[in-house]
């Protein structure tokens, strides 16, 4: 590789892409285990049906990029990495918690469908998803922006700084919106334990585990978010962004905790009450469990080829 694309001080200069060599190990275990996560959160969703959560099985997609391209940017010579690969994990693996995000966004509006709480919500149920989403919008849009900025610092080094205060600005505007959104549930969740609806009433609607369960993301979600806003705002001179193993615990470990929790705590079985059929409380039941009859026949064309001969 030419030594021109090459930065031999990457381990002190402020405008080299990684200040640790990366792991190509730990890049590739999460890799796939995000694809493998992707997969089966795709087959738990067309298996019931709940293609609400199109936003959950594209931020373990995204994921699964992001560390496809971070094993890419490892196996490079340290200080000649190339500008894309280093782009797309980036801007990937820090774009995905917000489609997380989404995914909790719509579980809240669903709680309140399912349980007929508009009357309990700060926000009413149709408004919700719309709402919280257009802020997630904003932030993934301004995050794709800062990611391609840092990455062409290395050809204008001014870029990294404009790019690293958009991030910086950005993870905490998605920060404080998450939390806004976390106290809308608690206090629809407050407001539901103190006057109930009848339909939160039935045994079979159990609102308070599914509230439960959003909470657990959300905490997930807000602490990653917490530690990528530290690390920006310490800078590339920060041990944060010097020492890989803080990127793995706090981000890689944290979001594949929130994915994996989700598989056994699907919030399929929302849907299914809402269709009026009977809920499988376990998710990962809808793992191993046989296709329903007819299933896959529902995406089948219903068309039938006729023959051009004419009969005699």
């Amino acid at each position: 590789m030419s030594s021109a694309l090459c930065n031999p001080d990457w381990q002190s200069s402020p405008y080299a892409f990684y200040r640790y060599v990366p792991s190509t190990p730990a890049a590739v275990i999460f890799c796939l285990l995000f694809l493998i996560s992707a997969l089966l959160h795709f087959w738990q969703m067309f298996r019931t049906r709940s293609w609400f959560l199109g936003a959950l099985v594209a931020g373990c997609f995204t994921e699964f990029v992001g560390y496809a391209a971070r094993a890419k940017s490892s196996n490079e010579e340290p200080g000649c990495w190339k500008m894309m690969p280093y782009i797309i994990q980036n801007v990937f693996i820090l774009l995905s918690p917000a489609l997380f995000s989404a995914s909790v966004y719509v579980i809240l509006g669903k709680i309140v469908e399912v349980t007929d709480g508009d009357s309990h919500v700060l926000i009413k149920r149709r408004k919700i998803t719309k709402t919280f989403v257009i802020g997630d919008l904003v932030c993934l849009f301004l995050q794709c922006a800062s990611g391609g900025l840092m990455g062409g610092s290395r050809a204008v080094p001014a870029l990294y700084n404009i790019g690293n205060g958009l991030v910086i600005a950005t993870l905490i505007l998605q920060l404080l919106w998450f939390l806004f959104f976390v106290v809308v549930a608690v206090m629809f969740h407050r407001s539901m334990r103190m006057v109930p609806t009848l339909t939160a009433q039935r045994p079979d609607i159990r609102w308070q585990n599914y509230l439960i369960t959003l909470y657990v993301v959300s905490i997930l979600v807000m602490i990653r978010s917490l530690f990528r806003a530290i690390e920006y705002i310490e800078g590339r001179t920060g041990s944060l962004q010097s020492t890989e193993v803080f990127f793995y615990i706090f981000d890689s470990l944290l979001m594949f905790m929130a994915v994996v929790y989700l598989h056994w705590k699907h919030p399929s079985e929302i849907g299914s009450l809402l269709r009026g059929e009977q809920p499988v409380t376990n998710g990962l039941k809808l793992i191993t469990m046989k296709p329903e009859p007819g299933l896959f026949r529902r995406f089948q064309p219903k068309w039938k080829p006729t023959s051009n001969v004419s009969e005699v």
